[in-house]
């Protein structure tokens, strides 16, 4: 099967960067989106409805994305909804840059991204912007992989009223209803509404998940001013599943879940597990986005935004210290059981401009952010065995973040030449202080950076396509978990150079992408986990990622489409060290954590009408370490996975409606995306085998 699926790829090799901007379907695009088109950089644009819709039932958008470009998903509950996460290139997701409408997603301290939290974001977007590598100067930390901008669709000109509801394996089912006024108030003013329920059972035991989301957007346009006013966000309630297992637990038992275990007075049997130990969290964003034409030649782009987090995750802590929770010793006895909270409360606003003009030859582009992050973590227990501790607070601590940053950059057309430039001056201040000292919690530091980020690239056009290339240099900030585990790590730095084709050739769209991505300190995963499931990170001193990336769309005939892309990389350590109290192991030149050699997709589409349509998707993910010392026995295997997806779609009178069949795994094959490292020996998080999403989706207008 590895053969004919590599022989379909060097027949017809492919990405959907070109090819998805040629569709029937069209999108009025703003600045963003048409600026984007012609940066010489490695980028895909996606249109949601076209290329995403068929397959929306339920799962989180890194599962969606899982088939483009150099992309590998990941899900804890192992079918992806829930915790859900993704890795480009070979970067975790703490180093990809996602923005929503252009205003930072990434937490600040974490620099995680937690779809979680905003369920069903799919169904609010109309345009996804990737740009690997460093791409451009964007709202937010540095691009280190990455950077990925979700575009909100805009309200609808007529009334319309759309629900959507699937149902699938392990007892998942989403039910969704939209409705949009259309336009009212003399064509100036018009909303839309949305309301998602998400429930799964997840293939890990115990892994749940109860997801509800909700999306409002107001649109108000009258001459050259347009503004919308948006708020979006979720609740979420997951049971925990990021402890993963060992290996011969995942040979008989690939469903079990070690976490909420309570275990007998001699710690060697499990004895039943705690019911809510759970991850719970609510997010709100609200973003009031000002577009004013002055011109043909300028405009400009201004966004307010508000986000509001406050949740908690619970476990049951047995045999603990009272030490530890800054209690004294009850009766006598040292231990107890409690039941432990952890408490996340923080607030995220700033405002982000871009004003976009044209001078002649030159298009230009001047942006600035401003953005502040204020978080408060404290904990609280309660005693199992004893009433009389109820909600004891036992640390507290505050984190502030302050952002600063303004780029310039411009495009200048010479004949067939096109050369960009871009520089962005970054400041960034950390400061956090404990207030109640327990258990380890926080610490106090203060920390400043000021980066300044250059890059610099050029197009030439050929024929109906263009070669490109590219240099930038970024730096990225240690996150909160790093400094906390090391008050000397070090700030990244990157050094990108890209060179690419993209090219028509009748009914095939074809890109070709060469990377070299030099690191200085770059901070990998060393394939620990800390002690709320995220992996820990070090810096590796000198190492690079370097690859080629290759990418078609051929379009065989009215009724069949091939598509696809192809990934092979190097990814290295140059002199990686480990160092622990008593000395410093140099490993020397190893292969980065999680960086497969190869990563490739091949898509076969068939529309035998013009109502129905299915299709095949093959994706190949090599061999990968879970850590940086090369060791095979901490080697996570190859794997192939086919997918299958249909779709029918019909009218009746004012009615649209679709049914939706989307088969993941079809071949039921047994595989790991994602693991980690504990105390020498390999853990992993089972992804599920064969299953399905079935979904009806029925709009009126």
């Amino acid at each position: 099967m590895k053969g004919l699926f590599f022989l379909g790829l060097t027949v017809g090799s492919f990405a959907f960067v070109q090819a998805q901007n040629t569709d029937s379907l069209k999108i009025k695009e703003i600045e963003a989106v048409n600026f984007t088109k012609r940066l010489p950089v490695a980028k895909e644009i996606i249109n949601v409805q076209k290329d995403l819709d068929s397959k929306n039932l339920g799962q989180d958008l890194p599962i969606l994305l899982k088939n483009q470009t150099s992309i590998i998903s990941t899900s804890d509950a192992g079918n992806g909804v829930g915790y859900t996460g993704f890795r480009i290139r070979g970067v975790s997701g703490s180093a990809i840059n996602v923005m929503m409408n252009g205003v930072p997603y990434n937490d600040s301290e974490s620099q995680g991204t937690f779809f979680v939290n905003v369920p069903d974001l799919t169904s609010s977007a109309s345009q996804i912007l990737i740009q690997r590598g460093v791409g451009t100067s964007n709202n937010g930390a540095a691009a280190f992989g990455a950077s990925i901008n979700v575009l909100s669709k805009d309200p609808e000109d007529k009334f319309y009223f759309k629900t959507d509801d699937s149902y699938g394996s392990f007892n998942t089912y989403k039910y969704s209803a939209e409705v949009g006024s259309g336009k009212f108030w003399k064509n100036r003013l018009s909303v839309m509404g949305r309301y998602t329920h998400i429930h799964s059972d997840g293939y890990i035991d115990r892994a749940f998940s109860d997801l509800n989301s909700y999306n409002f957007t107001a649109l108000f346009q009258e001459g050259n001013t347009k503004l919308r006013l948006m708020a979006f966000g979720g609740k979420e309630k997951t049971y925990q599943a990021w402890n993963g297992i060992d290996r011969k637990t995942w040979e008989t038992n690939p469903r079990f879940n070690p976490s909420g275990a309570i275990y007998d007075s001699n710690w060697e049997n499990i004895t039943g597990f705690y019911d809510n130990e759970t991850d719970n969290y609510r997010q709100n964003h609200y973003q009031l986005l000002w577009e004013q034409k002055f011109n043909d030649k300028w405009n400009l782009e201004t966004t307010f935004h508000y986000t509001k987090g406050k949740g908690y995750y619970e476990n049951y802590k047995q045999g603990d210290p009272f030490a530890r929770y800054n209690l004294p010793d009850f009766g006598g006895e040292e231990y107890s059981d409690f039941i432990r909270k952890k408490w996340l409360n923080n607030d995220f606003y700033g405002v982000v401009s871009t004003l976009y003009g044209k001078l002649g030859i030159v298009d230009v582009n001047f942006g600035a952010v401003a953005n502040q992050y204020y978080g408060r973590h404290f904990g609280n227990v309660t005693g199992v065995f004893l009433p009389q501790i109820d909600e004891h607070e036992y640390y507290r601590n505050r984190s502030v973040k302050n952002e600063a940053s303004g780029f310039a950059k411009a495009l200048v057309r010479v004949n067939d030449f096109e050369f960009f430039g871009d520089l962005q001056l970054r400041s960034v201040d950390y400061d956090t202080k404990i207030l109640t000292s327990g258990d380890d919690e926080g610490a106090d530091l203060n920390k400043n950076w000021l980066f300044f980020n250059p890059k610099l690239g050029v197009n030439y056009k050929i024929g109906n396509g263009k070669i490109f290339f590219s240099y930038a240099h970024a730096h990225r900030e240690p996150n909160r978990d790093d400094l906390l585990a090391n008050n000397d790590v070090k700030a990244e730095k990157l050094h990108d150079f890209e060179a690419g084709l993209e090219r028509q050739f009748g009914p095939v769209s074809f890109t070709a992408n060469l990377y070299y991505m030099y690191y200085v300190n770059q901070l990998v995963l060393n394939g620990e986990l800390n002690n709320v499931g995220a992996f820990i990170r070090t810096n590796s001193g000198k190492s690079y990622r370097s690859g080629i990336e290759l990418g078609a769309l051929a379009k065989l005939s009215k009724q069949w489409e091939l598509t696809g892309n192809v990934s092979f990389s190097n990814n290295r350590n140059l002199d990686f060290k480990i160092e622990n109290q008593t000395e410093v192991k140099d490993l020397g030149n190893t292969q980065i954590s999680f960086s497969p050699d190869v990563i490739a997709n091949l898509g076969l589409k068939f529309s035998p009408t013009k109502n129905f349509q299915f299709s095949l998707m093959n994706q190949y993910v090599g061999k990968q370490y879970l850590d940086n010392s090369e060791d095979k026995n901490l080697q996570l295997k190859d794997y192939l996975l086919t997918d299958f997806n249909a779709q029918y779609q019909f009218t009746i009178a004012h009615n649209e409606v679709a049914l939706k069949l989307l088969v993941n795994n079809i071949f039921d094959k047994k595989y790991v995306n994602n693991g980690a490292v504990w105390d020498g020996s390999p853990y992993y998080f089972s992804q599920a085998g064969t299953n399905f999403m079935f979904g009806v989706s029925w709009k009126i207008h």
